[in-house]
């Protein structure tokens, strides 16, 4: 089966206190394991994995890494070598050198990101069980994120200078990992530049997407919510924490997803996402947008462009 899902996103913040009690507070994650030098881990209620974010001291924000989970050990040498085969350099990695991992694979993605490829990690368990389990669990707090579902990259995207790492990474997550293209964005004479592709491994909408920027970057790591009440409820959840909203909740055109986006405090960028959408099979007709409705695309309700979503990242 290869990549399943997203495993974790890791990143460095410059208070992890303050950062820690935001996606404690805030998101709805509960720490599982806190590191001699403050590196954080933590994990959604329906989680089973050890973590799914994890919280690196620094002195600025930054994306570490990403990282997928694959079905099977045997997995990481077939996906492993097809990366290589594709020109991209590959380091094994001993089990326990990524946290509570088993071994791994890492190599830089052409938009510059790093992403791991695993197959096991430490195993805790969802906070209702799995036996006669309750739909939510007693101690669901903040806004009760279930799980980490996606994230978004930028790739450098210059068409006048032939950079296009949006179509570079494109290539390689599709022809090495097998990911598989729902929607794209399509640019420039004609739209025949591919300016932002999203991408999935299970039936979701996405499971990565990656987006042309005048550098390559980190835009945001989204939380799974239900459906429509949940969006709003997160809306008063923000506000009563005085979170820092970039785009109060709203609706995507592309996936369909109800959606509110807003920062830690660090100013990495937070997405709850909800409702499924739409199922995507590997036979779905690719959907399509074009720059000139990249507003409603991505704004559907307001039809109008929140600027700081193409200017406020985490360059890489």
């Amino acid at each position: 089966m290869g990549v399943m899902r997203i495993g974790h996103v890791s990143v460095k913040v410059m208070d992890v206190e303050a950062a820690m009690k935001h996606y404690v507070n805030v998101v709805g994650m509960d720490v599982t394991h806190r590191d001699s030098d403050g590196t954080t881990y933590l994990k959604c209620w329906d989680e089973w994995d050890k973590y799914s974010v994890v919280l690196i001291p620094s002195d600025r924000a930054m994306l570490h890494h990403i990282a997928y989970k694959v079905e099977t050990e045997a997995d990481l040498d077939v996906l492993g070598k097809r990366v290589r085969d594709a020109g991209v350099e590959v380091t094994e990695v001993p089990a326990g050198q990524l946290p509570f991992c088993g071994r791994s694979v890492r190599f830089r993605l052409p938009s510059a990101q790093t992403m791991y490829l695993y197959a096991q990690k430490e195993f805790l368990g969802k906070d209702v069980g799995v036996k006669n389990p309750d739909p939510w669990p007693d101690t669901k707090h903040g806004i009760g994120a279930h799980w980490l579902d996606h994230c978004l990259i930028l790739g450098e995207l210059d068409p006048e200078k032939g950079i296009n790492r949006v179509e570079e990474t494109f290539r390689l997550l599709t022809d090495a990992l097998d990911f598989h293209l729902s929607e794209r964005i399509m640019a420039g004479p004609n739209y025949s530049v591919m300016a932002g592709a999203f991408m999935f491994r299970s039936c979701k909408p996405h499971d990565i997407a990656i987006v042309g920027a005048p550098t390559n970057g980190f835009h945001h790591l989204s939380f799974f919510l239900d459906d429509w009440k949940d969006v709003l409820l997160a809306g008063d959840i923000l506000s009563k924490n005085r979170t820092r909203i970039e785009l109060l909740p709203s609706r995507h055109g592309i996936t369909r997803g109800e959606t509110v986006y807003f920062y830690d405090p660090s100013g990495i960028r937070n997405e709850t996402f909800a409702g499924l959408g739409y199922q995507a099979y590997p036979d779905m007709p690719v959907i399509t947008w074009t720059e000139d409705e990249l507003a409603r695309a991505i704004f559907y309700t307001s039809r109008e462009w929140v600027e700081s979503f193409s200017t406020a990242y985490i360059p890489v």
